[in-house]
């Protein structure tokens, strides 16, 4: 096996961790995974798992398409995952939200949004992927590189 392909297989590898371990993490947080540690007190929808399921698919494919010589999005993949977050997450369990507003006010207001904000985290991380998938990948660029030497 080339150099190329242990590279490939690792980056590969790496982007299924990352996604495997923002579901597993993401859901227990969440109590969308329901464990010991964590009581959900919202029951639990089907968009839910769909909105937490697209993060952290998103978030390994961001993961396998980052590169050292690509762009810094980190910023955009933060503020989509952030929003994923709030969309699946329980709204009366979230401490800062909690702080900030009263349980009732969240669940008049912000519960009812949490559709919309997860559809705006796949648009936003969806968004990002396309961008990035439209950029030159690094394959590319060491082919660039060797043309350019001959």
């Amino acid at each position: 096996m080339g150099i190329g392909m242990r590279s490939s297989s690792r980056r590969y590898l790496k982007a299924v961790a990352i996604s495997a371990g923002a579901f597993v993490l993401f859901g227990i947080v969440t109590g969308l995974i329901p464990n010991p540690l964590y009581i959900r007190q919202v029951p639990r929808t089907p968009l839910d798992y769909l909105f937490l399921t697209t993060t952290a698919a998103f978030l390994g494919v961001y993961t396998l398409q980052r590169t050292n010589n690509q762009r810094n999005d980190d910023k955009t993949a933060t503020a989509g995952t952030v929003v994923g977050f709030l969309a699946f997450g329980c709204p009366i369990c979230n401490a800062f939200l909690l702080a900030l507003f009263s349980s009732s006010a969240l669940m008049t207001h912000f519960d009812p949004l949490r559709p919309l904000l997860g559809i705006v985290s796949v648009v936003f991380l969806a968004g990002l992927l396309y961008s990035r998938s439209q950029s030159s990948c690094d394959a590319c660029g060491m082919e660039e590189q060797g043309s350019q030497t001959h």
